[in-house]
């Protein structure tokens, strides 16, 4: 191996590994919804679970722990009958959550800009099918409607516990 080869290696290992360490577990499918939600304020479990589309009792259990274990979530219960349950952040998850609002600032300015990319890409290596091309797996990623809605928060379904449901009195 070159000493550049290394040098390169030994940067990626000593600067991407931490935050690839911290990302896998907080950029889960089900993490980021439970964070989303959490931040309005104690939530629920059964909250939670009717703000998070898609996500089973099971995962959202094992989701809440991991959080909790990692230091973002903090779980109260009250003695009462039967016991009720609230999770919120804590300072550090806080944190965490104003910057996953400017990532999701982020992507809601670039996502046609992105998509056009990819577009382009697709039909210039459509164009070109002699070439060797790395394998692709999986399908191509659906086109995103150009109609400018907000919506729910990134692919997790989350939408905000306080809005968007029923008034349940």
């Amino acid at each position: 191996m070159s000493r550049s080869h290394t040098r390169v290696a030994e940067a990626v290992r000593d600067e991407a590994c931490p935050v690839t360490e911290v990302l896998d577990r907080v950029a889960g499918k089900w993490s980021i919804g439970i964070l989303i939600a959490a931040a309005h304020g104690p939530v629920r479990f059964t909250e939670l679970e009717r703000a998070i589309n898609g996500v089973s009792r099971r995962m959202l259990t094992l989701n809440l722990r991991r959080l909790e274990r990692d230091g973002l979530l903090i779980r109260t219960v009250y003695p009462t009958v039967p016991p009720k349950v609230e999770y919120s952040l804590t300072p550090m998850a806080r944190e965490l959550h104003a910057s996953l609002t400017g990532l999701v600032g982020w992507a809601e300015r670039h996502r046609y800009a992105i998509a056009e990319a990819r577009a382009a890409y697709d039909a210039a290596a459509e164009q070109k099918p002699d070439e060797a091309e790395p394998a692709r797996t999986g399908s191509r990623a659906p086109a995103i409607p150009r109609q400018r809605e907000r919506s729910t928060w990134l692919t997790t379904g989350v939408t905000s516990p306080a809005h968007d449901r029923p008034d349940r009195s």
